[in-house]
């Protein structure tokens, strides 16, 4: 259990971050550390197109998804965990589609996330 409430605190606080990111810089010349270089840069992927679903950047999503995820494992909800965890894999693998060959940027933090996702849906899993 402790696994998984550490690998959904560790996407809660990156997707703070992110979230961070997207607004620091629509508001100003911010430059996040994030931001290597033209073609590894999360405020590329942040503010393509990509980055919102119905309005709301992805990482509010992010936010509430690590929420509720941090509350299954607290509750020892695994099945239920392993489920979530398994549609944000889902997720993860499609916007790493968009961001890698759609877009042709290499976002550490959004990458850092996917991989968080694939941890939380294996620990989940072996936690049955």
């Amino acid at each position: 259990m402790a696994i998984l409430t550490i690998l959904a605190g560790i996407g809660f606080l990156l997707s703070a971050y992110a979230l961070r990111v997207e607004q620091k810089s629509r508001a100003s010349a911010y430059h996040p550390v994030c931001d290597i270089s033209e073609q590894i840069s999360c405020t590329k992927a942040f503010s393509s197109p990509y980055g919102r679903i119905a309005g709301l950047p992805n990482s509010v999503y992010g936010l509430g998804f690590y929420l509720i995820a941090f509350a299954l494992a607290w509750m020892q909800q695994f099945q239920n965990l392993v489920y979530i965890a398994g549609l944000a894999v889902i997720g993860s693998i499609y916007l790493a589609y968009l961001s890698y060959v759609k877009i042709k940027t290499y976002c550490v933090v959004c990458t850092s996330i996917y991989l968080i996702n694939l941890l939380l849906l294996i620990a989940s899993y072996y936690s049955l």
